[in-house]
């Protein structure tokens, strides 16, 4: 019995490269696709109408859309007394908490990363490292010790208990973050600075700060949606509505027998805005921030 030897066709060094450019197209628009149908579909469901969203087999898009869901959110009022006003009052709780750690984690940790970077103190690596380790403990296996806290403390149900909770937790995120960015400043502008006559401290404000906006934006948006997002922590501490956050409002639209899948998807899109809005807007500032030193922790 006798072979036959079969030739393949060869493909020019053009083709494989086009070839692969296909392929590497094709993968990135699997995941720009994974990665943004979850939103996508739910922008559809908070403009579908209820009767349509639970139509068998499913519709993608509605035939009718309507914005019923975000005016019942945004008309709202205290006489309702419902769970729409009661979302629009844990929004408002959530941005006040979210700014308020973000501001007192960023004035605070900026100082303490300077420390830890640049000023001589014995044992700084093992401290750093110690401040670190406390962001491994997972946040159930202090959640009684806190309640039990608030509570002899009369803290419980107040934004104040949660602004302080969230910066313990964000607090050595954002020195660990910044020690390592302010690290990535040459020295010499600060020699420099002070050979003119400027302090320790007027070199901080003058000099490493304004050299450090992309690292403190970034920085800056991580702790803002650490504590937008917070959820099991605020169910523990907050009970009414002078404190209760948009997470745990949001829970609230799951009825005991039925669920509006329409209203908790826009107040789903309304809760994603200020997060969005935010990296849009700083969008230079945040990948400039994670492309350089703030990443070098």
């Amino acid at each position: 019995m006798s072979t036959t030897a079969i030739s393949r066709p060869r493909l020019s060094r053009r083709q494989r490269k086009l070839l692969r450019g296909i392929i590497l197209y094709f993968l990135v628009l699997l995941v720009v696709l994974y990665t943004l149908a979850p939103v996508v579909w739910l922008v559809i469901s908070s403009i579908t109408p209820l009767t349509d969203l639970l139509t068998i087999p499913l519709r993608w898009i509605p035939r009718h859309p309507t914005f019923k869901n975000y005016q019942a959110i945004i008309a709202a009022t205290p006489q309702t007394a419902g769970v729409n006003y009661q979302f629009k009052v844990a929004l408002w709780n959530s941005l006040v908490v979210s700014l308020g750690v973000t501001l007192l984690c960023l004035v605070t940790g900026s100082m303490a990363a300077y420390a830890f970077a640049r000023l001589d103190m014995p044992f700084k690596d093992r401290l750093v490292f110690i401040l670190l380790f406390t962001q491994m403990l997972p946040g159930i296996a202090i959640l009684i010790p806190l309640f039990l806290i608030g509570s002899r403390l009369h803290m419980l149900d107040r934004r104040i208990t949660l602004i302080i909770v969230y910066c313990s937790f964000t607090l050595p995120f954002i020195v660990w973050m910044m020690r390592g960015y302010f690290e990535t400043i040459p020295k010499d502008l600060e020699d420099a600075a002070m050979i003119d006559g400027c302090s320790q401290i007027g070199t901080l404000f003058r000099v490493v700060i304004p050299l450090s906006t992309p690292g403190l934006f970034a920085t800056g948006v991580f702790a803002f949606l650490g504590a937008w997002n917070e959820f099991m922590i605020a169910l523990a501490l907050t009970n009414t509505l002078a404190s209760k956050t948009m997470p745990v409002a949001l829970a609230e639209f799951i009825g005991r027998f039925t669920v509006d899948y329409g209203l908790m998807s826009t107040v789903g899109v309304i809760a994603s805005l200020p997060p969005i809005l935010l990296a849009l807007a700083f969008q230079r500032y945040l990948l400039e921030g994670l492309t350089s030193g703030a990443v070098k922790g």
